[in-house]
């Protein structure tokens, strides 16, 4: 596994402290576009994921790994389908966990 660039976890609060870097957040998809996807983060804040979303159809939620180009979006360099369910509210606390006091356990 590649260490050297390790992608934080945020949601939509979160996002604004990792602006330039690279993270990873779980959004479910609303909207497709021409320039990529609309969506809504597990805290209910609505964000724009830049680029061409995979050939297979998304799933209601998916995972995406870019950069963040401001705090409210993303420019992607992958996604990853998680299913038409998921646990918002343990995505949040991983979260909070990732950038708190346990920051040191995740890369």
């Amino acid at each position: 596994m590649d260490t050297s660039n390790p992608a934080v976890f945020v949601n939509g609060s979160l996002l604004r402290m990792y602006v330039g870097r690279r993270v990873r957040a779980v959004i479910q998809a609303i909207q497709p576009d021409a320039g990529g996807v609309t969506g809504k983060t597990t805290d209910d804040h609505q964000l724009v994921v830049k680029g061409s979303p995979p050939p297979v159809r998304l799933t209601n939620f998916v995972e995406i790994i870019g950069i963040a180009d401001s705090d409210r979006s993303i420019r992607a360099e992958m996604w990853t389908n998680f299913g038409d369910t998921f646990d918002t509210q343990n995505y949040n606390q991983l979260c909070q966990l990732a950038n708190g006091e346990f920051k040191h356990l995740f890369i």
